[in-house]
């Protein structure tokens, strides 16, 4: 008998030790919601909102979108709407919510070189392809990195030359790049007030809607993807867009200023 509650006991803990395994979930997302530091913030509510513990692979959005139609993981969280929008016509997502958004701004060298300073991304641009100035692009696919090639098309210049640094990498090593540079850079508001290595960069072009940064939640497409866990990334993504959840991304702020908006309730 006791050997017998022993064994039901310990096949009682391994369901309870499966479920919650089956309670953590894997999210495509971009280095911008990482290296804010938003995530950092806001997991932990999730996670006592759901019960669901949320695995997060910060890419570019094109990487992460790509992750997801692999069907390496459950919800998708990125920031290039045309991007997402095929992604879920194509059946790889169910359905697209906007979540929250902030905005792109250039940041450059006090001095201003190029005289870029104001509130016309594609007037900004075509100064700085004009004076060639050092600019350090992303060149990763990243929302941020599409984003910046529809301002180039804009302003009716095609990137390219020794000014011109591409670096394939993340918002904030990209940054990194620009400051040791004393270049210009396209980056989102979130990671800039997050990053601390400035150097002698400030916001030179701010403002405007041409510089509106929309992100979107998706769950990936269990149709596309039987093993994708539908349920606990529903849970996830209704949190997000709920009154409770699009609450504790407006209260995400660094030294008093809010880096990202709720959308989902707009």
């Amino acid at each position: 008998m006791i050997i017998g509650a022993i064994a039901a006991a310990a096949l009682g803990l391994a369901a309870v030790q499966l479920a919650s395994a089956q309670e953590i979930i894997t999210m495509a997302s971009t280095t911008s919601t990482e290296q804010s530091g938003l995530f950092k913030h806001l997991l932990p509510e999730v996670k006592r909102a759901t019960n669901v513990a949320v695995r997060v692979v910060a890419v570019g959005t094109g990487q992460a979108l790509d992750m997801a139609r692999r069907g390496d993981a459950d919800i998708v969280l990125v920031h290039d709407q045309a991007a997402e929008e095929k992604f879920v016509a194509e059946g790889f997502g169910v359905k697209r919510f906007p979540v929250m958004y902030n905005d792109f701004v250039i940041v450059g060298p006090k001095s201003d070189p190029a005289k870029a300073k104001g509130k016309d991304v594609t007037a900004a641009l075509r100064k700085i392809a004009e004076a060639q100035a050092p600019f350090a692009s992303r060149a990763d696919k990243s929302g941020t990195h599409a984003a910046e090639l529809r301002y180039w098309k804009g302003a009716g210049v095609e990137p390219k030359g020794a000014w011109y640094r591409e670096t394939g990498s993340g918002m904030g090593p990209t940054l990194n790049t620009a400051a040791g540079m004393n270049a210009y850079a396209l980056t989102d508001r979130g990671t800039w007030l997050s990053f601390k290595n400035r150097g002698d960069l400030v916001i030179l072009v701010e403002g405007g809607m041409k510089l509106f940064n929309q992100y979107g939640v998706m769950v990936v497409n269990p149709a596309r993807h039987p093993h994708v866990k539908k349920d606990a990334a529903q849970k996830v993504l209704d949190y997000l867009i709920s009154p409770a959840g699009q609450a504790a991304i407006a209260g995400y702020k660094i030294d008093g200023e809010q880096l990202f908006f709720p959308s989902a309730l707009r």
